[in-house]
């Protein structure tokens, strides 16, 4: 990939930072490092599977630059963003006699980058932190804005905080080394993006979806970027998710109901998300929210790009409960973000009268064949 380096801006006052997305920057890290540091005190949080490719690169270059990095490699996995994980990386921060001025780098996927951040926003009541993501549901989304945290057994994200990081780092060229199920997974992030916010960008990715699944570097560098300008507005417009940021939340109400049903095992996020991007849009019709035709093409774009549509068998009642855990239900009722068209959504709280009656006509199961759902 040798495209030159872009740059978005996520423009929050004093707590205003860029992204930087440039194929080949891992091997700048350090160089980076010195121009927004000056402490030598650098923690590396990262998991054994991008350890294995990159730890050593970038422990190099810091060592060489007279950095003092202290690497923290963790279990891999949505299973292990607990409070728990936390405790580890603040009892290394704590025996390395880490300062308030010393910084962290996150090294990884979105579980490592929420994991960071929220060790960073309470340890010593906030130190700096960078993003430096590895997978694509990282680059295009769980990086930025500053929403950081861990998962209760009865829901994803419930504890957390908002800390902005002080600078994100996409390389592209990292996307390389991911694993195929990981790389299709993320896509269903940079779908959202299409339909909530940008019609154009949702019909690029019905023309460029075989590129996409080939890691074109043109086409990979323009959805990375598009996305992170689509998130990094409307970061700005609402930091903390008090009124159109939750349109970031479109197909994750569902998606976060199944991820939590499955003990955070048998569907990765953006798989789940996929889901919830079909099953919201045909819940918006059921609605009256969005005609038939939104929703077969969003459909059409999850299937295209190597996701599922489709709920493993699970009833109505279990996944209402589910969806009641998550973060975003206020006063009690699930807030939903509806398609009323490519491009264009509305939030509207959810009744389980309406919910129930919509899920008896899903189809459920990987072989594509339509049957009921038990009634609960």
């Amino acid at each position: 990939m040798g495209s030159p380096e872009q740059r978005v801006s996520v423009s929050l006052e004093t707590r205003s930072y860029d992204i930087v997305i440039k194929p080949g920057l891992i091997d700048e890290i350090a160089t980076r490092l010195q121009s927004i540091t000056t402490t030598k005190h650098i923690g590396i949080v990262t998991d054994r599977h991008v350890a294995r490719h990159y730890l050593r690169i970038v422990l190099t270059q810091c060592e060489r630059a007279g950095f003092h990095p202290v690497p923290v490699v963790l279990s891999p996995g949505e299973k292990n963003k607990t409070l728990a994980t936390v405790g580890k990386i603040l009892d290394v921060l704590a025996k390395e006699r880490f300062e308030r001025k010393s910084l962290l780098m996150a090294l990884g996927g979105g579980v490592v980058g929420d994991l960071t951040g929220f060790a960073a926003a309470i340890y010593q009541r906030g130190i700096p932190f960078v993003q430096v993501p590895t997978t694509l549901v990282a680059q295009v989304d769980s990086s930025v804005g500053g929403k950081t945290g861990v998962d209760h057994r009865l829901g994803k994200n419930l504890i957390g905080a908002f800390h902005q990081p002080k600078a994100v780092w996409i390389d592209p060229m990292l996307l390389r080394t991911l694993p195929k199920r990981e790389w299709t997974a993320g896509l269903a992030e940079v779908i959202k993006y299409g339909i909530i916010a940008d019609k154009a960008f949702f019909a690029y990715l019905e023309r460029a979806m075989p590129s996409l699944l080939k890691l074109d570097s043109q086409a990979v560098m323009h959805i990375v970027k598009r996305s992170c300008e689509i998130k990094a507005q409307v970061v700005a417009e609402d930091e903390q998710e008090s009124d159109r940021r939750r349109i970031l939340n479109y197909g994750h109400t569902i998606g976060h109901a199944l991820e939590a049903l499955g003990g955070y095992r048998s569907l990765i996020h953006g798989e789940a998300v996929g889901i919830g991007l079909v099953l919201e849009a045909d819940l918006a019709r059921h609605q009256g929210y969005c005609d038939s035709e939104t929703v077969d093409r969003i459909r059409s774009l999850v299937l295209a790009a190597g996701l599922s549509d489709r709920l493993t068998s699970r009833t109505s009642g279990k996944v209402w409960t589910a969806m009641q855990h998550d973060k975003k239900v206020s006063q009690g009722k699930v807030v939903g973000v509806w398609p009323e068209s490519i491009g264009q959504v509305r939030i509207a709280p959810l009744e389980r009268a309406t919910f129930t009656e919509w899920f008896q006509t899903v189809s459920v199961g990987a072989s594509g064949r339509s049957r009921r759902v038990k009634k609960e």
